[in-house]
């Protein structure tokens, strides 16, 4: 397989004016989300060789993800927003062809996406995409039982669940949404996006979760731009006409997701990188990050007004080197120390939890990149 060197790499970026970054933020999209494992590779690689039928493509690597999940079915998008967009026109439409050829213009069938009111969040005009209207349950953050019920009208389609939100004060669980609005017949869509660790619950949320769910594959190991719909075999079929390859076949030149083209690479890499993380001792992942972080930390262990501890957490960030800045001691705040973090050559990017509070991701960081992580903070804080 070709490589490209670092210093090859980094020439492009400079003859772009582009100065690299290295990234302890973790799969974040604005910092290029992800970079795909030797395996993962190497399946891209393999999938150039030949061209395929896509829609075909598409059948077989649902039907491999759903298998490894545990849900009814499943289908590759560009990312979990892609997703999300995809999630809302099934529940809007189902398999209705009509439908699906109205859109975005949705004023004549079911068009209300319910959220409760503590889970609005930076993801939810996904679902407007395709026409979808959102609707707040609740006030002041909170939504009770009898809120939620009132609003299942005749004109809802959905309601969105947020899952990194889950347990949030003031709302009800997945597993109360769920409930309340499948006795009115109204499916749950949630966003899950980087809810893939630990594995018990990734799976759980495909297989007693939401009717469909999001999922972004970044958090994987696949591409930035990939993401997983899954869930119930009927939504999920209602998803695909919405999407490029049903634009193509099912419903030519009729629905909207044109736009959310994959490449057949994306795809395979997709089904490679779900197979991989399934397959990781995730445990052991997550104690040699802790040793990398440890090491890190190393280099300003003396450094006035900061104190440092590591902190483990569910989802894309399975374990963090938490830096607390005391602002009467330390010689710069988080701000600053973002700054002029992400000022250097090669930039440095890191997670500011608070005015006072940095976080290290190692996820995202290549090991060779721990010294000059360490050294720089060095710099800048001792």
């Amino acid at each position: 397989m070709t490589t490209v060197s670092p210093d090859t790499t980094s020439g492009l970026f400079e003859r772009l004016g582009i100065n690299p970054i290295v990234n302890a933020r973790g799969n974040n999209t604005v910092l290029g989300g992800s970079t795909p494992s030797p395996r993962v590779r190497q399946a891209m690689l393999d999938a150039e060789r030949y061209y395929v039928d896509m829609q075909q493509l598409l059948e077989r690597s649902g039907e491999r993800i759903s298998e490894l999940l545990g849900c009814e079915a499943a289908y590759v998008t560009p990312g979990a927003a892609a997703a999300l967009a995809l999630g809302a026109a099934a529940c809007m439409t189902g398999k209705d062809p009509d439908k699906i050829a109205q859109l975005p213009d949705t004023t004549s069938f079911k068009n209300i996406i319910l959220i409760q009111a503590g889970h609005r969040y930076h993801y939810e005009r996904a679902v407007t995409v395709p026409g979808a209207r959102l609707v707040e349950v609740g006030a002041d953050g909170s939504t009770s039982v009898d809120q939620l019920a009132a609003a299942l009208n005749d004109k809802v389609a959905a309601v969105l669940f947020p899952a990194h939100l889950d347990g949030a004060a003031g709302t009800l669980t997945l597993a109360q949404v769920r409930d309340i609005a499948h006795a009115q017949g109204v499916p749950v869509l949630a966003d899950a996006a980087g809810r893939v660790y630990p594995l018990d619950k990734f799976r759980a949320y495909a297989r007693e979760g939401a009717d469909l769910l999001a999922f972004g594959a970044k958090y994987l190991g696949a591409l930035n731009a990939s993401g997983i719909l899954c869930g119930k075999r009927e939504l999920v079929e209602a998803a695909i006409p919405h999407g490029f390859i049903g634009f193509e076949t099912v419903a030519w030149g009729k629905s909207f997701g044109r736009p959310l083209k994959l490449d057949r690479q994306t795809i395979v890499a997709v089904v490679a990188a779900l197979e991989e993380w399934l397959s990781t001792d995730h445990e052991a992942r997550i104690e040699r990050y802790e040793q990398r972080l440890l090491l890190i930390a190393e280099h300003f262990a003396d450094a006035p007004g900061v104190s440092m501890s590591i902190k483990r957490g569910d989802g894309p960030a399975p374990c963090v080197l938490q830096l607390v800045l005391d602002s009467a001691q330390a010689r710069l705040d988080a701000t600053g120390l973002n700054r002029q973090l992400l000022t250097g050559t090669p930039g440095i990017a890191v997670g500011q939890e608070s005015a006072n509070t940095i976080n290290i991701n190692p996820v995202t960081v290549r090991e060779e990149d721990d010294e000059l992580i360490g050294t720089r903070l060095r710099e800048l804080l001792s």
